[in-house]
């Protein structure tokens, strides 16, 4: 499996993804930066988080019109992996790869800790290697994480096992207390019905290695590998 890390101006979690996934992972990878088309034989795409052109105008607003994301949306609609992280998930979002918007956090703040997820399927490629109600512990990053969708596609999501994590307690309770952003229905990561675009608020490549304490991100990158 050969992956690509799409690069724009403002992102800053390229690096922690290709570590992830050179040195932890030891997968071969390519840098994609946002001016060029050809995905270099890349078979998973990532789209990292950060600040793509400072969130000027919304977040992913203007990434999503970089040339390379011609070649993204076009790689997906084939079938192709591509998994938005943070800004990642918000650009995917803004491309019409995945349902819905990121809007800005309920607080009006900028969100900067760990919080719990209830896994809310393992019939994911990002997800195999969990079980479901399982509980990891991820990072996130973010002002405008506050995922909506209309009450209509909430329940397509549910019904179609489209929902990756919610946002929970340690003991997985999901409530209004549980929720760092506001995002509806605590949803903090969907696949697209196809299940080959994933999207999620927190960062699994900070949570990812000993020397940060935390290893519960791993196990996404684990699956990955494991299934593909």
């Amino acid at each position: 499996m050969k992956f690509g890390v799409v690069v724009f101006p403002g992102s800053n979690c390229d690096h922690d993804l290709i570590h992830v996934l050179e040195e932890i992972s030891g997968q071969p990878v390519e840098q994609l930066w946002h001016k060029n088309t050809d995905l270099k034989g890349c078979e998973f795409i990532f789209i990292p988080g950060g600040f793509s052109f400072g969130d000027y105008l919304r977040s992913g607003a203007i990434a999503k019109l970089s040339p390379i994301m011609a070649a993204v949306v076009a790689h997906a609609n084939k079938g192709g992996y591509v998994m938005g992280i943070c800004n990642g998930f918000q650009i995917l979002c803004e491309s019409g790869l995945l349902e819905g918007a990121l809007l800005r956090n309920e607080n009006q703040l900028f969100v900067c800790e760990n919080v719990h997820l209830k896994t809310a399927t393992s019939n994911s490629l990002i997800t195999s290697s969990l079980s479901k109600d399982s509980v990891v512990k991820i990072p996130i990053a973010h002002a405008e994480g506050r995922y909506y969708t209309d009450d209509e596609t909430v329940g397509q999501l549910i019904e179609n096992d489209q929902i990756l994590f919610y946002y929970s307690d340690e003991n997985g309770t999901v409530d209004k207390s549980t929720n760092p952003n506001g995002s509806v229905h605590n949803i903090a990561g969907i696949t697209n019905s196809t299940r080959n675009v994933f999207g999620m608020m927190p960062h699994p490549e900070r949570a990812a290695s000993e020397k940060l304490f935390n290893t519960h991100g791993r196990a996404m990158f684990e699956s990955i590998l494991a299934t593909v």
